[in-house]
C-alpha cells in the first residue's frame, strides 16, 4: 500500500484531536505463552492501520500544533545483535518508506521518555509545542475481562508522571475510520477472499468419508500459504455432523463420517486484512433430501439478505430481516409453528464489519454507507438431525447497493455436487 494512504489516515485523524493535545500508540508485543516461549506477534491493527508497520515495540507519536502536524515514531533499534537472533530490523530509511514519516523524526525507542519529558511536556525552548500539551489520547479499548486499557501499561510512566494530564479515547476515532475501507483496502480483502476460494476448493476436492477434520484444515493452510496468504485469518472451523451445531467449534478433530454435513468457517489473510468465508458441502459428495431442502432455505436467506444491503441500512434490520425469513423457512419445514422459535435452530447475528479484524471495527448505531464491508452470514442448526448449515459471503456496500466479494466460491447445491463429482 501507498506511503500516502497512511499520511492522509494521519493527517485526518490529527484533524480531530482537541487543541493542546498528543496522541500515542503503540504496536504491541508478542504475549508470553510458556516458560521460554511466546506467542506470535499480532500487529495492533490501529498502529498498523495509521503506519503500515509489522514490528513489535513501535511507539508513534502524534499532534497538531495550530497549523502544524507532528508526527514522529520510536523504534526498535537495528543492532547486529537483533539482527543475528532476531531477524533483519528495520532502519530508519525503511521505516520512512512504508510509513511516510520523515527519517529526521525516527528515533529509537530508548530516547522516547526523554523525548516526551524534553520536547513535550515542557516550556522550554526545546519545546515542540506552542503550549504545554493538558490532553492526551489513547486507545482505551479493553476486552471484556480486562480491568485496563492495554495502552496503560505501555505509557505507565507517562500516565505516573504527568497526572495532570487529561485522558481521551483514540480508539473511537480510529475506529469509525475504519468502517469504510478505500480502494486499496478492498483490492486486500478481494485478495484475501481469492486465497479463501483457493483453500475452499483444495478441500473439495480432497474430502471424502474417513478422513479427519484436522487434515482439512491442514490442507486449508497449506493452500493459502502456498498461494501467497499469510495464513488463517482465524481459527478455521472444519465442523462435521453434529459439531456444525456448535458455532465456535474448533477442536477439529474428528473422523468424518459417511453422510455427513461439513460447515467450513475460514479465511485467509492478505496484508494483515481478512476473509470471513462459510461453506457446507456433504463429505459422500451429494446432499441427502433433508440436508437438500435445509441448505436451500439457508441458502435463499442468504441470497436474499445480500439484496437488502445498501446505504443507509442499519445491520440491526439486516438481522431482523435473516431472522425473520429463517423463521418462515422453519415454519414451512414443519420444524417450528411460530416464528418466535426460531431461536431454538437460529442463535448468532447475520452481519458483522469486516476489515484488519475479523469482526472489524466500527459503530452499529449509525447504517451502512459506501465504503463498508460486511459480513451475511444465515445459519440453521438442527442439533437432533446432526447438522448444521450456515452460508457466508463478503459484501461491500457500494453507491448504488452492494458487490458480494465472495460470488466466486460456489455455493449452489447443484455447483457444489458437480464440483465433488468431478
Amino acid at each position: 500500500m501507498d506511503n500516502k494512504e497512511y499520511l492522509l489516515r494521519r493527517k485526518i485523524l490529527m484533524d480531530e484531536l482537541m487543541d493542546n493535545s498528543f496522541a500515542l500508540l503503540a504496536s504491541g508485543e508478542a504475549m508470553h505463552k510458556t516458560w521460554d516461549q511466546f506467542h506470535k506477534y499480532i500487529p495492533n491493527r490501529h498502529f498498523y492501520y495509521l503506519t503500515g508497520l509489522e514490528r513489535e515495540n513501535f511507539f508513534l507519536f502524534m499532534a497538531k500544533d495550530q497549523d502544524n502536524y507532528l508526527e514522529y515514531i520510536f523504534i526498535e533499534e537495528a543492532s547486529d545483535y537483533a539482527n543475528k537472533w532476531l531477524g533483519k530490523r528495520l532502519t530508519k530509511k525503511e521505516v520512512e518508506t512504508i510509513s511516510g514519516i520523515q527519517e529526521s523524526n525516527i528515533f529509537f525507542v530508548q530516547d522516547f521518555l526523554t523525548f516526551i519529558s524534553n520536547r513535550i511536556m515542557t516550556d522550554s525552548r526545546a519545546a515542540l509545542l506552542s503550549k504545554t500539551p493538558t490532553n492526551l489520547y489513547l486507545d482505551l479499548f479493553r476486552y471484556k475481562k480486562m480491568k485496563k486499557p492495554i495502552s496503560f501499561a505501555y505509557f505507565s510512566e507517562i500516565l505516573e508522571n504527568y497526572p495532570e494530564l487529561m485522558i481521551k479515547d483514540l480508539n473511537n476515532l480510529i475506529s469509525n475510520y475504519r468502517r469504510f475501507k478505500s480502494k486499496s483496502e478492498v483490492n486486500e480483502i478481494k485478495k484475501a477472499i481469492e486465497y479463501t476460494r483457493l483453500g475452499v476448493e483444495a478441500i473439495l476436492k480432497s474430502a471424502k468419508p474417513g478422513i479427519n477434520e484436522g487434515q482439512l484444515e491442514a490442507l486449508f493452510e497449506y493452500t493459502i500459504k502456498s498461494a501467497g496468504s499469510l495464513g488463517p485469518s482465524f481459527d478455521t472451523i472444519v465442523a462435521s455432523g453434529e459439531n456444525a451445531t456448535i458455532l465456535h467449534y474448533v477442536e477439529n478433530n474428528q473422523v468424518i463420517e459417511t453422510g455427513n454435513l461439513v460447515l467450513l468457517d475460514l479465511g485467509a489473510l492478505s496484508n494483515l486484512y481478512a476473509a470471513d468465508i462459510s461453506r457446507t458441502f456433504p463429505i459422500s459428495g451429494k446432499f441427502n433430501d433433508l440436508q437438500k431442502a435445509l441448505y436451500q432455505m439457508v441458502l435463499d436467506v442468504n441470497k436474499a439478505t445480500i439484496e437488502k444491503v445498501k446505504p443507509g441500512i442499519y445491520v440491526k434490520e439486516l438481522n431482523e430481516f435473516a431472522k425473520d425469513k429463517l423463521a418462515e423457512g422453519m415454519i414451512k419445514l414443519g420444524y417450528i409453528k411460530e416464528k418466535s422459535e426460531i431461536d431454538k435452530y437460529y442463535y448468532h447475528s447475520v452481519s458483522h464489519y469486516l476489515g484488519l479484524d475479523v469482526h472489524d471495527t466500527g459503530t452499529y448505531m449509525e447504517p451502512l454507507a459506501p465504503g463498508a464491508v460486511v459480513t451475511v452470514e444465515p445459519g440453521i442448526y438442527v442439533a437432533e438431525a446432526k447438522i448444521g448449515i450456515r452460508i457466508e459471503d463478503d459484501v461491500l456496500v457500494t453507491k448504488n447497493g452492494y458487490e458480494n466479494l465472495s460470488k466466486d466460491i460456489i455455493k449452489e447445491i447443484e455447483d457444489i455436487e458437480a464440483f465433488m463429482k468431478h
